[in-house]
């Protein structure tokens, strides 16, 4: 990597989940030292390894934790999210676990920087959301422009966000945020790790239940394969003097609305089975629904890409493929239930 030698300490902190796992198995086939530290035990390919890795299985959320995670690390890659309940993005107001989790989790880092417990001034490279940016219908017809996540998962990720800039500016670290779409496993690790809607749907399809949405599924959404997402961290830390002090939106750029998504899920798993699609049921919106449910959210990513040179190289019709491809492998796999 320019500018970072093989001597250079990279560490991925949220490893073992599906954004982790895939930028793990991208940074261990480039030489180098890398430290992998999630709460389960992180599976590398080994002929694809080129890296000196050290594994670290903790819970973050243990005081000093996060301190000795990062100690002597050069650059750190911050991925860890709350996950609990439907989504890692319900989160509810007052959840003082998933404050801890999403935010506190990020000022551990940047104490850890300022104690001199890493290398001076690392690299700190933080996977935000694009909903970070989200604005009811109300704020837009008032004019507001700034940054109003109306969620607690919003806001928690929007104040780690300004806390890396704030520690930046203030000369600590060198930090920048991914603002990601709404991302989904491509087949490549365990799609066990996938619980989000995507993934989701796929199972439920293949296990010939009905897809279910809500407001007739009208909302656009922006969809990126982790693997492509994960080659977008590599990119930023590749260039990191002209991606570092800022946030940046990082996604496919192509809108597809809910209903089309849940449709062409539905066609691509009854191509893996022989079988007719799957219904695509309107339904009433579920107790958990968020008003962010019913808002758009495509990305431009131009900026992104101009600045690093990356590009999504899978397609969603593609990547939706590959997810069904593997979820048919597991399926066949797996140990029958009596």
């Amino acid at each position: 990597m320019p500018g970072h030698g093989t001597d250079k300490l990279i560490t991925v902190l949220g490893a073992s989940g599906l954004l982790g796992t895939a930028v793990s198995r991208r940074l261990a086939g480039r030489p180098g030292r890398l430290r992998l530290v999630g709460r389960r035990p992180v599976t590398v390919p080994g002929r694809s390894t080129a890296a000196e890795i050290e594994h670290r299985t903790v819970d973050l959320t243990e005081p000093g934790a996060v301190a000795e995670a990062v100690a002597g690390s050069d650059v750190v890659i911050h991925l860890v999210a709350h996950t609990a309940g439907p989504g890692t993005w319900r989160v509810a107001t007052g959840d003082t676990l998933a404050e801890r989790v999403n935010l506190g989790l990020v000022h551990d880092v940047l104490d850890a920087a300022r104690a001199g417990r890493t290398a001076p001034r690392p690299l700190v490279l933080f996977a935000g959301s694009v909903s970070q940016a989200a604005r009811l219908p109300a704020a837009r017809a008032g004019g507001t422009a700034a940054d109003q996540p109306p969620t607690a998962y919003d806001r928690q990720k929007l104040a780690a966000e300004r806390a890396i800039e704030a520690a930046t500016a203030e000369g600590v670290v060198r930090g920048t945020t991914l603002r990601l779409s709404t991302l989904y496993s491509q087949g490549y690790d365990n799609t066990d790790l996938d619980r989000g809607v995507v993934a989701s749907m796929t199972r439920r399809a293949f296990a010939g239940e009905p897809l279910t949405l809500w407001h007739g599924g009208r909302a656009q959404r922006d969809l990126l394969g982790a693997d492509d997402a994960a080659a977008a961290f590599l990119a930023a830390v590749e260039r990191f003097d002209v991606v570092c002090g800022h946030h940046w939106e990082v996604g496919s750029g192509e809108p597809v609305s809910v209903a089309r998504l849940f449709s062409m899920i539905a066609d691509t798993v009854a191509r893996h089975t022989g079988k007719p699609p799957v219904p695509v049921e309107d339904t009433t919106p579920a107790e958990f629904a968020m008003p962010t449910d019913q808002l758009d959210f495509v990305l431009g990513s131009s900026a992104f890409q101009d600045v690093t040179g990356w590009r999504p190289r899978v397609g969603l019709a593609e990547g939706l493929d590959s997810l069904a491809a593997a979820v048919a492998r597991r399926r066949a796999t797996a140990p029958a239930t009596a």
